[in-house]
């Protein structure tokens, strides 16, 4: 990323040094002095620029974590090298994975991390004497720690909302709702003090902040069953917009630095995205070079590419594709099938989008029932949106067989059940 991210990060560090006694194997970063890390704008700006940092880059960060873990549990991906043996047991499944996992604590450690983080710049805005930056600042920590709990309840039954000690559970739909409160909290700043343009010279570049709050308000939506909010969310999205991480030589692009840009983690498992047979895509459908660097396997193994080619390669936030899939389903979901199959046929029939993908194929031609569009709609989900960490989600949501995951939900990580006695006992499976 830029060098205002690195530099930043000398800052922002004051936030989780010396908190080990707070929790043993990850830090809560919003019991920091506060005259440390917030006692200025500065602050602010520098604990802001380290909340991508946490989120997107390395192999402890989310960015990788819930890739692997929403790839491996549902056959997106395969383990090339049985060595790598937390990926190996997320693959495996079922009481394989336990709270030791080291894929899945990261996942939620580094989500508590992000969301204490942001905690720390939303309760001391009152810091922030210029309304246009104080309505910046409080969206960007708003995305941030919406994609914290909208995360964690894409994995966990239950989980924490505030950072604190002993923080309580909440269940998954609740927590899901406090992110789209906190989005559309943010979205009334931004539109009562627009953003200034000094902003982006302040802060990690990438992220489109109006656009971004939308998509995530139109995804967390769907994941609650509010589908009229998540049709006008999702119509909300501009389809030429790009919201994304980036990185360079130095902050790496996860994927990319530690499974695709070698052969010995993880690549995908076949050319079928994790699909079963009846729902795997035509070989005609463009999707699949977008997403894989050949259709033949090399030593048996398919190598994978989409967002993940290089250090400096960016990752997008949300899709366009992934809207428009938002407005299919949620119309389905409410016997709206003519504008089910419209947004649909945006997906199928686009050559291209803003970020490359296009499946090129022949507008939807099938029943016009509930269960074959929603048929159709998940395929394109688990298509379009390959090795984005959405798939574990979507196979719950569209009650796919067991059969078809590794796993329904992940255990809560010994790290949390050895400090915080409000956890709940783990999922069978």
């Amino acid at each position: 990323m830029k060098n205002i991210f690195i530099k930043s990060i000398v800052l922002a560090s004051v936030a989780i040094i010396g908190l080990a006694s707070c929790q043993k194997e990850y830090l809560n970063p919003s019991t920091a002095s506060e005259t440390q890390v917030v006692s200025d704008v500065e602050g602010l700006i520098a604990l802001a620029n380290n909340l991508p940092l946490r989120y997107a880059v390395g192999r402890q960060s989310p960015g990788y974590t819930i890739i692997a873990t929403g790839g491996l549990t549902t056959r997106e991906l395969t383990v090339l090298n049985a060595g790598n043996l937390d990926e190996d047991q997320l693959q495996r499944g079922a009481a394989g994975v336990d709270g030791n996992n080291a894929v899945v604590r990261n996942l939620w450690a580094q989500l508590n991390i992000v969301k204490g983080n942001s905690d720390l710049i939303l309760n001391n805005l009152n810091k922030v004497s210029d309304p246009a930056l104080k309505s910046a600042l409080q969206a960007y920590a708003s995305i941030y720690k919406a994609l914290a709990i909208g995360t964690m309840s894409q994995f966990w039954q239950q989980v924490t909302i505030e950072t604190a000690t002993n923080a309580k559970f909440v269940p998954r739909d609740e927590a899901l709702r406090q992110a789209i409160t906190l989005l559309e909290s943010a979205q009334a700043a931004i539109a009562a003090n627009a953003i200034p343009a000094s902003f982006n010279s302040k802060v990690v570049t990438g992220l489109d902040i109006p656009n971004t709050i939308n998509a995530l308000i139109a995804r967390y939506s769907l994941f609650v069953g509010d589908n009229a909010k998540a049709i006008a969310a999702a119509g909300r999205v501009s389809a030429t917009a790009k919201s994304s991480w980036n990185f360079d030589d130095v902050t790496r692009n996860p994927i990319w630095d530690v499974a695709l840009g070698n052969v010995n983690v993880f690549q995908p498992a076949s050319l079928g995205f994790g699909l079963p047979s009846d729902l795997t895509p035509p070989t005609t459908d463009k999707r699949i070079d977008f997403y894989f660097t050949s259709r033949t396997a090399t030593n048996g193994v398919f190598r994978g590419k989409g967002f993940f080619t290089a250090n400096s390669a960016s990752i997008p936030v949300y899709l366009p594709g992934e809207m428009a899939l938002i407005v299919a389903e949620a119309n389905v979901r409410t016997n709206n099938f003519d504008a089910a199959i419209t947004a649909l046929n945006s997906v199928l029939t686009k050559k291209t989008d803003a970020w490359g993908i296009g499946a090129d194929l022949p507008a939807y031609s099938g029943e016009k029932t509930s269960a074959a569009l929603l048929n159709e709609v998940y395929r394109n989900r688990r298509i379009e949106l390959f090795m984005t960490g959405m798939a574990l989600e979507d196979n719950r949501r569209f009650t796919r067989p067991a059969t078809e995951r590794s796993r329904t939900w992940m255990p809560y990580p010994n790290i949390e059940k050895d400090n915080n006695t409000n956890t709940p006992a783990n999922p069978d499976n």
